[in-house]
């Protein structure tokens, strides 16, 4: 009985965490050790990947290195000197996924207290992306160049059991393709040769208590979208 107990409280526990993960997008300055930070890597790392490869590459940044990287995107952006690592979606967004985002755009807009209209605001907002919403751990995620579709859902699982793991140790973290959109200058801020390729970067810190972290993005029903076959 003792283990029964055990399991449905370790499955009640772990539903939870998993669920209620969201992107947090206002962290506080409050420090985070490093080992912490490192703990959390290694026993992300058991991610499954196909035959072992274990393609995923990490750099973690903090302090002046994370200031200057901040300093040199937030130029490039304001001068509009954009460079995509990767194309992430089409140029065209088709139905149902350009409505579920634009259903979450405003709904965010909406907490930070920007108008739709208000595209100064909007901007403002969307370069904080590249302040790390104040965490003061940044992570990114890289492989080398030359792997394939395969390595990239390893990467992924791999980074879903960071959001994980952290949750676990008081911590919350955002995921952020957007320092993607700068390709170049974060590989030479950080000295990521050409070689490989920068699939994300992620915030991670204790969370502020603040409006647009409340934000509980929509999901599909589960008979939306899986098929039952008998």
């Amino acid at each position: 009985m003792d283990k029964i107990n055990d399991v449905n409280n370790l499955d009640k526990m772990i539903s939870k965490i998993v669920r209620e993960r969201s992107s947090k997008r206002n962290f506080l300055p409050d420090v985070v050790s490093i080992d912490i930070v490192k703990e959390i890597i290694r026993d992300a790392s058991r991610a499954p990947s196909g035959t072992n490869t274990q393609p995923w590459k990490v750099t973690c940044v903090t302090g002046e290195t994370k200031k200057k990287l901040t300093n040199a995107v937030l130029e490039a952006a304001e001068t509009g000197n954009t460079n995509l690592e990767y194309e992430y979606m089409p140029a065209k967004l088709k139905e149902p996924y350009i409505s579920r985002k634009r259903a979450v755009g405003y709904a965010l807009y909406e907490l930070y207290g920007v108008k739709r209209d208000d595209y100064p605001a909007r901007k403002a907002a969307g370069l904080r992306n590249f302040e790390f919403f104040g965490a003061p751990i940044g992570l990114f995620f890289r492989m080398d160049r030359e792997l394939l579709y395969g390595s990239w859902l390893d990467v992924g699982m791999f980074m879903q059991n960071i959001m994980i793991l952290a949750r676990g140790k008081g911590l919350e973290t955002c995921p952020q393709q957007a320092w993607c959109e700068f390709g170049p200058i974060v590989h030479k801020v950080l000295g990521v040769p050409d070689n490989e390729i920068i699939i994300s970067g992620m915030s991670m810190g204790y969370a502020a208590k603040a409006p647009e972290n409340t934000l509980v993005s929509e999901r599909v029903a589960v008979d939306d979208f899986t098929t039952f076959l008998n």
